[in-house]
């Protein structure tokens, strides 16, 4: 059986692998992506101030650190029991809106942009980011920086730090803004609305208005009916923040709404020998394997998910692009993969929009923001919407506040069962007769690449080696070889 690695995987944040088996036609017997490291922060964040849990994870990854800032903070909000001030909420999701607006920009021109204004199959020295601005031009260049560079402004206003922030603690912020950042703010805003409006035109001229990448979108080659999951106000809206997380399974039924303390009774996680990644799905439905359909408990956590599991958007200008979307693809829900880019991109508007709501709020430059926590500390879920999947925070505490359990169950997380039969589709579907290039085996990745995944945030290696241990057996079980690393 002739096997095909792609090795490492490119365009992501993080490492992984694919490992592709071809059997004696030269047709895809099987694949596996495979996360060939481990996480280590629920280990080492236990006997630590569960305060300092928000500052220690956000250094898992450079990419998303806000979104586990934030997820900490609620869950230590809750582990003490307060309700933070309605202006440290907006301050925070504040910061969050502006941060959305720069990691979905970096994807969308950076990592996914590639794939589609080269082409699946344009040269590996021209598909980047460098290869694009070529293309497109300096200017739009120019505005990709601009965005993130607004972005990283407004988080260092308001976090303490363009990168990694600081200031939220139990029951609110260390500080507040002032009149005059909260109107450099608003301007900022503003500036990011029309860059999302230029991103969701650009998509319209170069992806939608090009029939062969059209044909890729809605053919059957990155195409997946599963259940969704995504944060929703109480409109049932999109909420990247605050909420419950709506549940719906591939007919768009919605099957329930959770709370973020009530989430082990619905999300439970599964193990495969060949990664130390984890899997999960619903646990009302049950783990019946790499499969499809409402008998699956597979389910997806992406910006198509947040669409597909609420009702709209919640600003105006995003709720016409909402509509757009579901017209253009033939209605609620879509199971495309590569739609999930356009899906990101009105994501990016709706950030925009919400970020100059709450800009503008009368309460956003009050002084109270915090309240002082007053009650013994025990145990606290957070949840907030990852760019790339809804994100969970579980602290369990002693009487002191020392952590005595944590867990973590972080977007990608979410997403890799899904990632895992979108790969090894794509690869059945690409690869015939043993006819393998580099631009199928790129077709092969756009499939994770729509996902966004981060797995320098889904898997951490604690002592920065993989200890690993395997032993070989033959028929009858008897040990034939016993292979070690960094093992003593």
């Amino acid at each position: 059986m002739e096997r095909i690695t792609i090795d490492p995987i490119t365009r992501l944040e993080g490492h992984g692998k694919i490992d592709i088996f071809l059997d004696a036609e030269g047709n895809v017997a099987n694949s596996y992506f495979q996360i060939p490291e481990m996480r280590g922060f629920e280990r080492f964040c236990v006997g630590r101030q569960v305060e300092e849990i928000p500052l220690l994870t956000n250094r898992i990854c450079g990419v998303c650190p806000e979104a586990h800032h934030m997820a900490g903070a609620k869950a230590v909000d809750a582990v003490y029991h307060v309700d933070p001030p309605p202006t440290a909420k907006m301050l925070r999701e504040l910061l969050y809106m502006a941060f959305y607006c720069t990691d979905h920009t970096t994807h969308f021109y950076a990592l996914a942009g590639p794939d589609f204004v080269m082409g699946p199959d344009a040269p590996v020295a021209e598909r980047n980011i460098l290869g694009v601005i070529h293309k497109v031009g300096l200017e739009i260049g120019g505005k990709v920086i601009q965005m993130r560079k607004y972005g990283h402004t407004v988080v260092e206003m308001i976090g303490g730090r363009k990168v990694h922030p600081c200031t939220s603690i139990p029951g609110g912020l260390t500080k507040g803004i002032t009149k005059e950042q909260r109107d450099e703010i608003e301007k900022m805003g503003h500036w990011a609305i029309e860059f999302a409006q230029f991103s969701l035109k650009l998509f319209n001229d170069i992806v939608l208005a090009n029939p062969q990448y059209l044909d890729l979108i809605v053919g059957d080659i990155y195409t997946h009916h599963t259940h969704y999951i995504g944060l929703v106000d109480d409109n049932n809206k999109v909420n990247f923040y605050d909420g419950k997380v709506s549940v719906v399974d591939p007919d768009g039924v919605r099957l329930g709404k959770y709370a973020p303390a009530e989430y082990a009774d619905w999300i439970a996680e599964h193990v495969e020998p060949w990664t130390y990644l984890k899997f999960t799905y619903l646990k009302k439905v049950g783990w019946k394997g790499f499969t499809e359909g409402k008998e699956s408990g597979v389910y997806m956590a992406t910006p198509l998910s947040r669409l597909n599991a609420s009702d709209g958007m919640a600003t105006p200008r995003a709720q016409e692009e909402y509509d757009k979307f579901y017209k253009t693809l033939g209605g609620k829900p879509v199971h495309q993969r590569l739609a999930i880019h356009w899906a990101r991109l009105i994501e990016l508007l709706y950030a925009a929009e919400r970020w100059v709501e709450l800009a503008t709020d009368p309460e956003i430059t009050s002084d109270n923001f915090r309240t002082i926590p007053t009650e013994k500390p025990t145990e606290g879920v957070g949840i907030v919407e990852a760019p790339r999947g809804t994100l969970t925070h579980h602290y369990t505490t002693d009487e002191r506040g020392i952590a005595t359990k944590v867990n973590l169950i972080v977007g990608t997380t979410n997403n890799y069962a899904p990632i895992q039969m979108s790969t090894n589709k794509a690869a059945r579907s690409l690869i015939k007769n043993g006819k393998v290039n580099e631009g199928l085996l790129n077709m092969v990745e756009m499939a994770f690449r729509a996902y966004d995944p981060c797995f320098g945030c889904a898997t951490h290696s604690l002592p920065g080696q993989m200890p690993l241990e395997i032993t070989i057996r033959d028929a009858e079980g008897k040990t034939v070889d016993v292979l070690k690393q960094f093992i003593d």
